[in-house]
């Protein structure tokens, strides 16, 4: 077997190692919007190093593991250093909010698109 075929085989295996990454990631992270950012970079920092893993050390699946668990960790100290979207308006310093918009400036739910009382939270809420 050449080195590129060797790559590509591992390459495969990695892949395959993408859905209990997110799982893994999700429960690390508690927050589904950074998952696939998390899962996505651990792919690229493993491919990125590929040539170092060394399968008489660890298997596959744990060395990609330990590489999410940094990744998220790594994004887990970043967002204690990010502002927060409240931290940066007026509301952060007990400033005037302003005059409210009109009503004919918020976006409502289309009415009526499905059957009669489709669109009523009550209704919805019995259905399901």
């Amino acid at each position: 077997m050449t080195v590129r075929d060797e790559t590509g085989s591992l390459a495969a295996r990695l892949e395959s190692l993408r859905g209990p990454l997110t799982g893994y990631c999700y429960r690390l992270l508690g927050a589904s919007g950074e998952v696939d950012d998390a899962v996505q970079e651990t792919m690229l920092r493993a491919f990125r190093a590929i040539g170092g893993y060394d399968p008489e050390r660890a298997a596959l699946s744990t060395w990609v593991h330990r590489i999410a668990t940094n990744v998220c960790l790594d994004m887990l100290r970043g967002a204690e250093r990010r502002a927060l979207p409240w931290d940066m308006g007026p509301a952060a310093t007990g400033g005037d909010l302003g005059v409210p918009l009109p009503p004919d400036r918020w976006v409502e739910p289309p009415i009526g698109l499905g059957p009669a009382g489709a669109d009523d939270p009550a209704h919805l809420a019995v259905r399901h």
